[in-house]
């Protein structure tokens, strides 16, 4: 059984494509349709309230699109309303994602690991409970990073002026930089190269991307919803702010090289 329907892919900008990368890596033959809410980013400086409606009103116009699947491609949005949204659409597979924690920690027991995330993914419950399964397990600590969603929906992914931001940011680390750093948000993968610039090689980057990919192929497999095989893949990238489309191109070619 296929189902040749669209996946549908949301964040509350561009920073989204990071997982649609991956999505595409894992499965080429698919069709994407992937919506930015860059004309409300970042969600991660906004009420939990305002979250959940911004991500229940993009999830509503991927299901009228016919998207098979959602993917929640936003830790801000997936803590507020991954689960709600599985209780209004219980025929769709809704994915989410969280911070990369769990590969962090065994890949390095004992060590010590940096969370950066926005303040609201910091804040939320489903995020120190997540926490709570591994800090016995190693040394984590968080940091909340409001500036650098900014910084991508821009399309500063490099240079200067994002350098240091970060070297201010990560002041407190750079002596002793982490073991490990999980990038809680979809939009800090783009910065990824600045961010081991400031801390050096020794610090190994993880982010919840390739994890998510994984658990919607499965989800697809469970239900009977892959595409065909002989079906050819496609993309369509869809903005609030539809002067962002362009950028969304120019970071979409980067994420097919993360």
């Amino acid at each position: 059984m296929s189902d040749n329907r669209p996946i549908g892919v949301f964040d509350s900008g561009v920073g989204g494509i990071s997982v649609l990368g991956e999505l595409i890596k894992l499965m080429p033959n698919e069709k994407y349709i992937y919506f930015g809410d860059s004309r409300n980013a970042p969600y991660g400086t906004k009420p939990h309230e305002l979250v959940r409606e911004l991500t229940f009103a993009t999830a509503s116009l991927l299901i009228q699109a016919e998207c098979k699947c959602l993917v929640i491609a936003c830790n801000t949005a997936t803590a507020a309303a991954v689960r709600p949204l599985r209780e209004l659409y219980p025929g769709v597979p809704v994915i989410g994602i969280e911070p990369a924690i769990k590969p962090a920690v065994l890949a390095d027991p004992g060590g010590h690991v940096l969370v950066m995330a926005t303040p609201v993914t910091l804040g939320e419950d489903k995020f120190h409970r997540l926490m709570a399964k591994y800090d016995r397990d190693a040394l984590i600590s968080t940091l909340a990073c409001p500036g650098i969603v900014e910084f991508v929906e821009k399309g500063i992914v490099e240079g200067p002026e994002l350098e240091a931001y970060l070297r201010n940011l990560l002041a407190d680390y750079t002596s002793t930089p982490p073991d490990a750093v999980v990038l809680g948000c979809t939009h800090y993968p783009f910065v990824r190269d600045s961010i081991s610039k400031v801390l050096g090689a020794y610090t190994k980057i993880y982010d919840g991307g390739g994890g998510t990919a994984r658990e919607t192929k499965r989800q697809l497999e469970l239900h009977g919803l892959l595409a065909s095989p002989e079906q050819e893949g496609g993309i369509t990238l869809r903005n609030s702010n539809g002067s962002m489309i362009e950028l969304s191109l120019k970071l979409l070619e980067i994420a097919r090289k993360l």
